[in-house]
C-alpha cells in the first residue's frame, strides 16, 4: 500500500455501495454517503476496468452483451462484489442499533476503510463514541476525501491509524479517548486477510479490556473457500481478485474452529449466520443477480 492512498478492497467496497445506492431496487443497506467518498473518476476508473474485464467473470455474457455496458457492469457488480459488504453492512448495523439500546457507549470499528456510519447517524454524538482503526495510509486518504467533499468530522469520531493486523497497540486506542465501558466492535471484510493466531491475539488482546456484555460481529470464510467454485465461478474469481490487488486472502475456518476461537478470547456465540440463512434474511424476495456468497458467514459474539 502507498502512502495516502486507500486499500483496494475498501475502494471497491465503496464502489460497490455506491452503485447500490444509484440503481438497485430495493435496497439491502442504503449507504448514500458512499457516492460522496469516491469520486466520479473513481466511479468511472472502477466501472471501466469491471466492463473490461467481463471475459474472465462470464465469457458468454462477453460475448452476448458487448454493445450493453450498463448491463455487463450491472451483472458483475451484482454477482461479484455487492452481495457481501451490502448484507454485513445490514446485519452489522441491526445489531448495532440493538446494541445501543442495551447500553453501549463505544463502537470499535477494526479496519473502518470508507465506512460511513458516523455521517449518517449524527444524532448519536454525545451518545456514542466512534473510534476508527485501520492502516495509516488508508485513513490518511479517507481524512482528505472527507475533507475535500466538505464533511465536518464530529467529536465523537476518532481515528486511530494503526496495522492492526500485525499488532493492536491500545495505548493508541487509549489516547484517543477509549476506556473500559460496554464496546461493541465491528471486524468487517478483514478475517480472510489475516491469519488464525493474528485473529485469535487481535481478540484476545481487545476483549481482554472490555466488560462483560461487550461484543462484536465479524465475517468469516467457511473452510470450503479454497476449493467451492461457487455461482459463475465467483467464488474463485474472489480469491484471484485478491491476490492480483496484493491483498491475498488466507484464512477459513470451520465452525469449531472459529467457536474455540471466540471461547478463547471469552466470548460466546449469540448469533451465526449461515449462508443460506443469509441469503433468505437479506435477498430472498430479489429478482434480480445480487444472492449470498456461497462460502461466507456472519457472526455476533458476546464477552461473558
Amino acid at each position: 500500500m502507498k502512502a495516502n492512498e486507500s486499500s483496494i478492497t475498501s475502494l471497491v467496497s465503496a464502489f460497490a455501495r455506491a452503485y447500490h445506492s444509484r440503481y438497485d431496487e430495493p435496497k439491502i443497506f442504503d449507504d448514500k454517503l458512499a457516492t460522496k467518498l469516491i469520486t466520479s473518476s473513481e466511479f468511472s476508473a472502477i466501472s471501466s476496468s469491471m466492463i473490461n474485464g467481463i471475459s474472465f467473470f462470464n465469457a458468454e455474457l462477453a460475448r452476448t452483451h458487448k454493445d450493453h455496458p450498463d448491463e455487463l457492469l450491472r451483472w458483475i457488480t451484482q454477482v461479484q462484489l455487492s452481495s457481501t459488504p451490502l448484507s454485513r453492512a445490514a446485519f452489522c448495523e441491526d445489531v448495532l442499533m440493538n446494541e445501543l439500546r442495551l447500553g453501549i457507549e463505544q463502537y470499535v470499528i477494526l479496519g473502518a476503510g470508507m465506512d460511513t456510519f458516523c455521517f449518517r447517524h449524527p444524532e448519536l454524538e454525545g451518545t456514542l463514541a466512534i473510534y476508527e482503526i485501520d492502516h495509516p495510509s488508508t485513513q490518511l486518504f479517507k481524512q482528505k476525501r472527507l475533507e475535500e467533499a466538505g464533511f465536518v468530522i464530529p467529536s465523537h469520531l476518532h481515528f486511530v491509524p494503526m496495522d492492526f493486523s500485525q499488532q493492536l497497540r491500545l495505548d493508541d486506542l487509549y489516547r484517543a479517548g477509549f476506556s473500559h465501558r460496554k464496546t461493541f466492535c465491528s471486524l468487517l471484510g478483514v478475517s480472510y486477510y489475516i491469519t488464525k493466531h493474528e485473529l485469535a491475539s487481535l481478540l484476545q488482546l481487545l476483549f481482554s479490556q472490555l466488560p462483560s456484555g461487550s461484543s462484536i460481529v465479524l465475517d468469516l470464510a467457511d473452510e470450503h473457500l479454497f476449493t467451492e467454485k461457487g455461482r459463475h465461478n465467483r467464488v474463485d474469481n474472489m480469491l484471484k481478485m485478491a491476490a492480483a490487488g496484493g491483498e491475498a486472502m488466507k484464512s477459513c475456518y470451520t465452525y469449531a474452529e472459529i467457536e474455540a476461537l471466540l471461547e478463547e478470547a471469552g466470548l460466546l456465540i449469540y448469533e451465526h449466520l449461515t449462508p443460506s440463512m443469509i441469503q433468505e434474511r437479506y435477498f430472498g424476495s430479489r429478482a434480480d443477480d445480487l444472492s449470498a456468497f456461497e462460502t461466507i458467514h456472519y457472526i455476533h459474539a458476546i464477552k461473558r
